[in-house]
């Protein structure tokens, strides 16, 4: 596998509508061979043109007290354009046709891969030790994935590799006299009596084991929420590192027998939510929500504030606690990561006084101050302070949403960047636990940041049709033998072309 985000037929428009500016341009060489020699002191006014995708709610007015603060400090006239996240690749579209930028803009992963080559985006790498907090809060690591040998065409956007975590109904255990499962026998034990034996006493027998969502094009990966079964059976975060070589998922064929036959007999004796194979993005989390799943994967930043209010007021004896990835027939458990991969990029044909401007603006985002301003927003009018260590969040910040730029344009690499200093400091430190739980036992991609122009051209086809027979042997339409079917398909589709690709560039990087 190679990208995180499925190719849309706008990114292969992109690329013929690109291929045209492919060229330097006299204005962007001569810029960047003055590069170094040109100072910002913050004494001239400059307009920056920033562009990021928006979701529920939209963005900011031009006026927003945040800009204003920004406005401020650096001396800018910040334009923000919020563009809805469906819309997103059209208008990236659009742009590319006119070959008309913004100066600071968003990127998805697959279109920021296939555009490096255009002369499109400023290497950032020579001027950061100009910028200390970029460099103290955005990995090195990071900065190089997805990136050619020194050269950095992109900040990080910062996504949790484990932020999601599986959590139980505790008042439903305590119910049935049973104890939080820690090996895949138990979890297969109390999932079923969850499914059977009316844990929420309604006398109906109307509650699931547990619920997964699954798609091969999905942010999480193949198996969606069932990654934290995964895991338990051996098979790989997308590529395993094996004799110096990389393996993928898709070809490991005992772990997914192993892993296919507890879904299969957990979907046949109805521990399995039968409805799985249709179940799209959250619908496990809103079973749980709904009482009739005791087992789902949760946000749990979002924990306090979208999952047990709902569970609350329908039984308000709900506790949820953490369900830590069950061990495994040989001892294997784990969280799969997913490491950020998007970036914000900058107009390499700007003018250099305005780059360095820009990424000003991100070095203060990034500081203790500038972070403090994005996240929680200007004391006394999105927040009090109560006492040396007590604050109380104010109606301007749920009517202004000041932290709209930490969660869609840039941010430190904070776990807790949802989490506020008005907080009940016992849900953030439960937060916390949680997070801390998902890192000890974080299962890495091996493969991650490596390219394959062939998983870009059929990679999506193939793998849809290996999950559809996977799930297929799930619910009992094919027999186990298909799995290896499958795998052959797979591999002859492209896949052992994508092997190969992928190790190519592992070997680049030894």
């Amino acid at each position: 596998m190679k990208k995180m985000i499925t190719l849309s037929l706008s990114a292969l428009m992109l690329t013929t509508l690109l291929a045209g500016c492919s060229g330097d341009s006299a204005t962007g060489k001569k810029e960047s061979e003055k590069g170094n020699a040109v100072a910002d002191d913050l004494s001239e006014k400059i307009t920056i043109n920033l562009m990021t995708r928006s979701y529920a709610g939209g963005g900011w007015p031009p006026n927003h007290p945040i800009i204003e603060e920004l406005n401020k400090k650096l001396n800018i006239d910040l334009k923000i354009e919020w563009v809805p996240s469906a819309n997103y690749p059209e208008k990236l579209n659009v742009m590319a046709a006119s070959n008309n930028f913004p100066d600071v803009f968003y990127m998805t992963n697959t279109e920021y891969v296939k555009w490096q080559s255009k002369n499109i985006f400023m290497d950032v790498k020579p001027e950061l030790s100009k910028y200390p907090n970029i460099v103290k809060y955005i990995p090195e690591q990071s900065l190089k994935h997805f990136n050619p040998k020194d050269k950095y065409f992109g900040i990080p956007f910062y996504n949790q590799e484990t932020r999601d975590s599986l959590a139980i109904r505790k008042d439903w255990l305590d119910k049935l006299g049973l104890k939080v499962p820690e090996t895949i026998d138990e979890f297969y034990n109390v999932a079923k009596a969850f499914a059977l034996n009316d844990p929420d006493g309604n006398g109906k027998q109307d509650t699931v084991g547990f619920s997964v969502e699954i798609s091969p094009g999905g942010n999480f990966g193949f198996w969606g929420s069932a990654r934290y079964l995964t895991s338990s059976f051996g098979l790989a975060n997308k590529w395993k590192l094996e004799a110096d070589k990389l393996v993928p998922m898709q070809t490991q064929s005992k772990e997914l027998k192993d892993f296919i036959g507890f879904m299969k007999k957990a979907y046949s004796e109805g521990v399995l939510d039968k409805d799985f194979p249709i179940l799209k993005s959250r619908d496990s989390l809103n079973k749980m929500e709904a009482g009739k799943s005791g087992i789902a994967n949760v946000n749990p930043q979002q924990l306090y504030i979208e999952t047990l209010p709902p569970l609350t007021k329908l039984d308000p004896k709900a506790e949820l606690v953490q369900l830590l990835p069950p061990t495994g027939p040989t001892g294997k458990r784990g969280t799969p990561g997913t490491p950020a991969s998007d970036k914000i990029v900058i107009n390499s044909k700007i003018d250099v006084k305005k780059q360095q401007r820009i990424l000003k603006l991100m070095d203060y985002m990034l500081s203790d101050e500038g972070y403090d301003l994005v996240k929680h927003g200007i004391e006394g009018v999105h927040y009090k302070k109560i006492s040396a260590d007590k604050y109380e969040q104010l109606d301007a910040s749920i009517k202004d949403r000041q932290f709209l730029l930490v969660g869609w344009f840039f941010k430190r690499f904070d776990p807790l960047f949802l989490v506020y200093k008005w907080n009940d400091p016992k849900e953030t430190a439960t937060i916390k636990s949680y997070f801390d739980n998902n890192e000890k036992l974080k299962v890495n991609n091996d493969g991650f940041g490596l390219d394959s122009d062939t998983a870009i051209k059929v990679g999506p086809t193939i793998d849809k049709k290996w999950m559809d027979t996977m799930v297929k042997v799930i619910v009992g339409q094919e027999p186990m033998e298909s799995i290896d079917k499958a795998i052959a398909e797979w591999k002859a589709g492209g896949g052992d072309t994508i092997i190969k690709e992928i190790n190519d560039e592992y070997l680049k990087t030894k």
